[in-house]
């Protein structure tokens, strides 16, 4: 009678799980030897069991095939890596290529161009679109239109309120040319008086002791007189006396 399959689960007595540990472990370790020997290969086996024990075989050095076994694995997973991210820019390059193909028929058709082969609802849609994309450029446009007329309007105010500035200023530079005027048309008033009175009298004293001569012309300098007031008595009124 054969021997019947074993079924592969955990085994739940203590005992019968350790004796199978050992058995097959031993087992494992003779078939990994025989690896290496007979196929030349570089072979390492580490067994932890259930109790935390250590048990390995290494056909060279374990430190060897370990620092081999992760360069490997590193390699593996780069080159896993480069052949993903290559099919990953395929396939978005392939997508790109079909948006601007539809991008560019829709422009076409846009334009009135290739039409053939739409059906009247692909049309009706397509005017729709014109008409939409119509009324936005239309909104755009009176957009603009409306900015420039009250950026227009704002710099209108600016120049007007700077003419008003300088209309002020004007009125107040022509008030005071008005006054300059005034004072100098008085003061020549004075002084054409006083010419008019020299060339009457011919020379004045004033009681001060300035006098104005013939020669005097504008200005006018006055000098002090350096001869003194003669207070004596007359002749003929010491006789009357």
């Amino acid at each position: 009678m054969g021997r019947g399959k074993i079924v592969i689960r955990r085994i739940d007595n203590t005992t019968s799980r350790q004796v199978t540990f050992s058995k097959r472990r031993n087992g494992l370790l003779k078939k990994a030897k025989e690896l290496a020997i007979l196929c030349d290969a570089e072979v390492g086996l580490v067994i932890f069991s259930s109790t935390g024990k250590l048990y390995e075989l290494a056909s060279t050095s374990m430190k060897t095939i370990i620092e081999r076994y992760n360069k490997s694995k590193e390699e593996h997973h780069q080159l896993h890596n480069q052949d993903s991210e290559v099919k990953f820019w395929q396939r978005e390059a392939a997508l790109l290529r079909q948006q601007l193909h539809n991008l560019q028929e829709n422009h076409r058709q846009l334009m009135g161009e290739e039409l053939y082969g739409l059906s009247v609802k692909d049309l009706q849609n397509l005017e729709n679109q014109l008409e939409t994309s119509l009324q936005g450029v239309r909104m755009k446009k009176d957009q603009i239109l409306i900015d420039d007329i009250q950026e227009l309007n704002r710099k209108g105010n600016i120049v007007h309120e700077e003419n008003i500035e300088l209309y002020k200023k004007v009125n107040l530079l022509r008030q005071e040319n008005v006054e300059l005027y005034k004072k100098a048309h008085g003061f020549l008033s004075q002084v054409y008086d006083t010419r008019d009175v020299i060339a009457v009298t011919g020379s004045t004293h004033n009681s001060y002791g300035f006098s104005i001569g013939e020669d005097s012309y504008v200005p006018i300098h006055l000098q002090l007189s350096q001869q003194p007031q003669n207070h004596e008595i007359p002749a003929r009124a010491r006789r009357s006396r």
